[in-house]
């Protein structure tokens, strides 16, 4: 590691320090996940909400282990569902962005700032799966860890423009339920809420497990070539 990269870690670490500090020291996490007080947030600043809404959508994206079910929900409150999945994609594809890219300008011992060794090794296999497709498919699984795998395509040879279109459009379905939801909740639409929420566990359930097995397919293949190559 050169000097120059090695001083805009250090650098870049104090700062990730720092916000960390102020995160917590102000108990700004709890925006992202109480809903009641996110929605307080965003509207306190009046025509401003907007602004102030996409920001918090990128940084959920940014502090990988915070979850989007929060914000994704006040997109559809607050705006509706049209305008708030559009919203919504604003900042979950500048977010995926800024850490693709982050990722790539610091490399491993930034991206392990956010994300857990535990789940880098998990999923480190993907690294070699780095095709499109498959890329693409893991952004559609629900349940995964969609934020980290952002960082952990940044190490890949991917290319951004490659990857903002399938870090967008592979959000765009679980985008569009949350604001969904988030509209029948702001229209007291009660029984359409429940309904819609069974249907979309439903459909989680079955992509979640989907999912797992396909994974677990794909690391056994990549496990028994690696072996194979060993020998």
């Amino acid at each position: 590691m050169n000097n120059k990269l090695l001083a805009r870690l250090i650098i870049l670490s104090s700062a990730l320090a720092a916000a960390v500090f102020l995160f917590v020291h102000y108990d700004i996490y709890v925006y992202f996940i109480d809903r009641k007080k996110a929605i307080d947030l965003v509207t306190s600043f009046g025509p401003m909400s907007v602004a102030i809404f996409i920001f918090l959508q990128i940084i959920q994206v940014l502090i990988a282990p915070f979850p989007g079910e929060v914000t994704g929900f006040i997109g559809g409150y607050l705006y509706g569902i049209t305008w708030g999945t559009i919203y919504s994609t604003i900042g979950l594809s500048i977010g995926s962005w800024l850490a693709f890219i982050l990722s790539r300008a610091f490399g491993l011992p930034f991206v392990e700032k956010f994300i857990s060794q535990k789940i880098i090794n998990q999923y480190d296999h993907f690294m070699e799966h780095k095709g499109m497709l498959v890329s693409f498919l893991l952004f559609l699984i629900p349940g995964f860890p969609k934020d980290a795998l952002c960082y952990i395509l940044g190490l890949s040879h991917m290319d951004v423009r490659a990857f903002i279109v399938i870090a967008t459009v592979g959000r765009l379905l679980g985008t569009i339920m949350l604001s969904i939801q988030g509209s029948f909740v702001r229209n007291n639409q009660d029984m359409a809420f429940f309904i819609f929420l069974g249907v979309s566990g439903i459909i989680f359930l079955v992509g979640y497990f989907f999912g797992k097995s396909w994974l677990k397919k794909i690391k056994e293949k990549h496990d028994s070539q690696r072996k194979l190559h060993s020998d």
